[in-house]
């Protein structure tokens, strides 16, 4: 047994998986899987699986979870925890995040660092768009991550709705 702990929710986007142990969050994601984590959810899990509702349901729209991110390298801690600093409503650009880290690193970096945040929408890699739209996003079901990106950006009233 790993220490840690999995559950899934089926939400507007598809099913999202998280990965938990006592330290906090670990994973989240579209196409998790188990690994050898437990099935019996712990505090976190809950914790999780209660905010995850309260966001699909339009009664919370910024998270407030504990997170283990100690594997991440400093520099991506960094930009990770400068994103956290955009609230659901804006948006930034993957050169203004580079910016607001301080570290130096350039957009395109930045870029590569969101496609692999490990608990997208928690920190919300989705609000990092394009100088020019809405660049890319790595999270979703496979072959709709942009619809994602754009569904959670309409929901949180970043973007206005998608004309029929």
């Amino acid at each position: 047994m790993s220490g840690l702990f999995f559950d899934q929710y089926d939400t507007q986007v598809g099913v999202v998986g998280l990965l938990a142990g006592p330290a906090g969050l670990r994973r989240l994601g579209w196409g998790l899987e188990t690994g050898d984590a437990s099935l019996e959810p712990d505090e976190t899990v809950q914790l999780v699986l209660g905010q995850l509702r309260e966001y699909f349901a339009g009664q919370r729209l910024d998270f407030d979870l504990p997170l283990d991110l100690a594997p991440l390298e400093p520099t991506t801690l960094a930009v990770l925890t400068a994103l956290q600093g955009v609230h659901a409503g804006e948006t930034v650009t993957y050169a203004e995040l580079a910016r607001r880290s301080g570290t130096g690193v350039p957009a395109r970096a930045v870029g590569s660092i969101m496609a692999a945040n490990p608990v997208p929408l928690v920190i919300p890699c989705h609000r990092v768009v394009a100088a020019d739209g809405l660049g890319g996003y790595s999270g979703g079901e496979p072959g709709h991550e942009l619809e994602t990106k754009r569904w959670l950006l309409e929901h949180e009233g970043a973007l206005p709705p998608a004309l029929l």
